[in-house]
């Protein structure tokens, strides 16, 4: 047949954020969600609350495919949220957020926790791309040259420059 597995595969879009979420993170969530839907990409996030569910709806709105990385090892507590397609239950608590980062081609992180700046790191260890909209703010200890998150604070700026990248890796 010629293609490989790895040819076959969907893109996959992370996004991070916390249960908690403020109502603009939510919004902005949604629209990420869509973006990656309409763009073609499945949407992974921990399958929570806030933030995730705000993506998965947003995702699963724009007709597409939602995957949840849960922390627990059955349904709890809001886990999955109604929007989540595909529950992966894992019964790591927060280990489950290396999974999250490494399943994915791109994350985006929306507000967050110490649960959202974990996974942060993990996607720069990992050498995954992340975008940040009002999330955690890093700086490397002097004399490293890892690559740093790219920082959005404007929303629109966020989807414009996300549905374009998006579309582009589509195509690639």
């Amino acid at each position: 047949m010629g293609s490989s597995i790895e040819s076959m595969a969907l893109p996959i879009l992370a996004v991070l954020g916390p249960s908690d979420a403020s109502e603009e993170e939510k919004t902005v969530a949604e629209r990420v969600g869509a973006s990656a839907a309409e763009a073609g990409w499945v949407v992974l996030t921990g399958g929570g609350p806030g933030v995730m569910e705000a993506a998965n709806r947003g995702a699963v709105e724009a007709g597409g495919l939602t995957v949840g990385i849960l922390p627990t090892s059955g349904p709890v507590g809001g886990y999955p949220n109604a929007w989540v397609r595909v529950p992966v239950y894992t019964a790591a608590g927060s280990a489950r957020n290396a999974f999250n980062v490494l399943s994915a081609d791109l994350c985006v992180a929306i507000g967050g926790g110490p649960g959202t700046l974990s996974e942060i790191a993990l996607a720069l260890k990992s050498g995954t791309p992340v975008w940040c909209f009002k999330s955690w703010s890093l700086s490397p200890p002097p004399g490293t040259d890892r690559p740093l998150p790219r920082i959005f604070d404007d929303k629109e700026a966020l989807i414009a420059t996300l549905t374009e990248e998006l579309s582009q890796r589509s195509n690639d």
